[in-house]
């Protein structure tokens, strides 16, 4: 379960699951740690400098 996986809270785990049931290969939020991968998920601040280098 991704909640125990993660150690994220329960709203956290539904997106989490659901971005990887969905094929994403990235998770636009703010509410999580930037850089982040998460099985293949990588997480990206959409406000943050980062995100303009992965989609550039």
């Amino acid at each position: 379960m991704v909640q125990d996986h993660f150690q994220f809270s329960w709203w956290d785990a539904l997106i989490i699951a659901a971005a990887h049931s969905a094929g994403c290969r990235y998770l636009l939020t703010e509410d999580l740690q930037a850089g982040q991968d998460l099985d293949g998920l990588l997480v990206i601040n959409p406000f943050s400098d980062q995100a303009e280098t992965v989609f550039a």
